[in-house]
């Protein structure tokens, strides 16, 4: 399964339904309606091969990706707005009521999850 690591409370943010726009400055290469695993961390991993263990908190799907425009500031719980990045439509939030360690790391990445 593909996973995305996000910074603590950003996941559990996105797990509760309050977070609906995650904020990149890339694009993710996902299929339609293709699942995506949120594992919250407490570290950026800002290089190539950063790694950390984060836990296990939704499984979402994402809908449009569009530029990051000021209106989505609150929708991505966010502090402020800067130019030049996307506003990732978070869709089908199913939060994992019992969160497990998993692996986090950099952009999207695979995981093997038995327990889903």
């Amino acid at each position: 399964m593909k996973a995305l690591s996000v910074v603590y409370p950003g996941g559990s943010k996105i797990a509760d339904g309050q977070k609906k726009l995650e904020i990149r400055r890339w694009h993710p290469a996902l299929g339609e309606n293709e699942a995506v695993l949120i594992v919250e961390n407490h570290k950026f991993l800002m290089n190539e091969g950063d790694e950390d263990i984060g836990q296990a908190v939704a499984i979402v799907t994402l809908g449009q990706i569009r530029d990051f425009t000021p209106e989505d500031v609150e929708a991505a719980c966010a502090s402020s707005f800067e130019p030049g990045w996307l506003a990732w439509e978070i869709q089908s939030v199913r939060k994992i009521v019992a969160p497990f360690p998993v692996r986090a790391a950099r952009k999207l990445y695979e995981v093997e999850c038995p327990h889903l």
